[in-house]
């Protein structure tokens, strides 16, 4: 799965020079960060701005109970048919959809409708279904658990669980394996399930990593909720001021950020290299993992000194300043995930779909599918697709410098706002060099 992951072989694929690329998006990020100094001076951003209200009929459909009924029900059917065929169907990835439906359909395909439409797998989540279902049951809310959630923990239960997926895809030696990840999908189901029972659905808010991940990105969506709980449109940044800064919010973001930088250095010659030659006396998982830990600590430690590196605040208000500005890597996550895996999604997403019209291995034809092709839409279209990366990623860093920008706006005294930013004004332009160079040279 590692190697399916990267929509184009390496620099030499590309038809912009990645030199060319690494220097226009420092500078383009440079000089957007400069016009943020010097033309946005006040907070602008309201996370409790009245947007524009979401059309009655439209409104009504999604906040329906027979919406909701139907996407609970679909997606415990869909989630009982993909223990199934792990189990009963063939335990070659390459005629089992299990593996997809996993790595393309919920990691990428998921995430990518929680930026569109927002929180996705809060709705479609098979594991709040079945807890709705018993709680209507048992005439008990959803809410009440039998033990109350530590605030403190914040998001770090949902990191722990992040990282072990982004560990199953990146270090583990048969990341692509049904019965790998079958065992991923078994424990999530377990842990989450437990969780809901003893927190409530506090547990599926702070600590369930895929609907954590899912409700993180959604906050870039253009949809959100106004003080009533009426669906609105309203501008991305807005939605993003409100995410709400809790203990562990960098450690997610810096896993899921530090996760897709280290996919994109494994496929270095080097590093295979190296880890081929300790092979003999590491097994090649131990230094898998110690990468992946390495890149996901630095980033998580870079982001963290520099959010720090202010004056003019108390020594408390400066320890919370991390989490507080958490949500400027929110942009960054959502443009890597779109570059690193955007041909993974809409072309290995169609090989899974054509798995699925035989997924046990039973010679059958599922709507006919059988006798397609995969349409190669990006790879055949160099030129775009190498656009398209250099975009999301540029985009991204502008959105996370410029909401940055206006959290230190509001947290920062009006003598520190400008030397208070440097430090990460710095770091994001060291992540992008860092980020564009390894998506292409990888």
């Amino acid at each position: 799965m590692r190697v399916l992951a990267h929509g184009l072989g390496g620099a030499s694929d590309l038809p912009i020079p990645p030199t060319y690329a690494l220097i226009g998006a420092a500078w383009a990020l440079t000089f957007s960060f400069a016009l943020l100094l010097f033309a946005w001076r006040e907070p602008r951003l309201n996370p409790a701005s009245p947007g524009i209200a979401v059309p009655a009929p439209v409104r009504r459909v999604i906040d329906a109970r027979a919406t909701r009924s139907v996407i609970s029900v679909a997606s415990v059917v869909v989630t009982a048919c993909v223990i199934v065929i792990a189990v009963f169907g063939s335990p070659d990835p390459a005629l089992n959809p299990v593996p997809g439906v996993l790595y393309i359909g919920v990691w990428v395909g998921v995430m990518v409708a929680s930026l569109l439409i927002g929180p996705v797998w809060k709705v479609a989540s098979p594991v709040r279904a079945i807890h709705r279902f018993g709680c209507l049951l048992l005439r008990r809310p959803p809410e009440q658990g039998l033990l109350r959630y530590r605030e403190e923990w914040g998001y770090f239960p949902a990191a722990i669980g992040l990282f072990s997926f982004v560990w199953l895809e990146l270090a583990w030696r048969t990341p692509g394996s049904v019965s790998s990840v079958l065992t991923w999908l078994l424990g999530y189901l377990a842990v989450t399930s437990i969780g809901l029972i003893v927190f409530g659905t506090v547990w599926a808010e702070r600590a369930d990593p895929l609907e954590v991940y899912s409700t993180l990105l959604s906050h870039l969506s253009a949809f959100g909720r106004d003080r009533a709980g009426q669906p609105v449109l309203r501008a991305p940044l807005n939605n993003l001021a409100g995410t709400p800064a809790r203990t562990g919010s960098v450690a997610v973001a810096a896993t899921l950020l530090g996760s897709t930088a280290f996919d994109s250095f494994s496929a270095f010659p080097r590093w295979r290299e190296l880890v081929d030659d300790l092979a003999p006396v590491v097994d090649a998982t131990l230094v898998r993992t110690a990468g992946l830990l390495v890149f996901i600590g630095v980033v998580g430690g870079l982001f963290s000194v520099a959010a720090r590196a202010t004056g003019g605040v108390s020594r408390a208000d400066r320890a919370l300043l991390p989490r507080r500005l958490a949500l400027s890597l929110t942009p960054i996550v959502a443009g890597y995930l779109l570059a690193h895996y955007l041909t993974f999604l809409l072309e290995k997403g169609q090989a899974t779909v054509l798995l699925l019209a035989d997924p046990l291995d039973r010679g059958w034809d599922l709507a006919g599918l059988a006798d397609r092709d995969v349409a190669y839409l990006l790879s055949s279209h160099p030129g775009v697709l190498a656009t398209s990366k250099v975009l999301a990623v540029l985009i991204g860093h502008v959105l996370g410098v410029a909401a940055a920008h206006d959290r230190c706006l509001a947290l920062l005294p009006p003598r520190h706002r400008l030397t208070g930013q440097l430090a990460l004004m710095l770091t994001m332009v060291g992540f992008t060099f860092t980020g564009l160079y390894l998506l292409f040279g990888g």
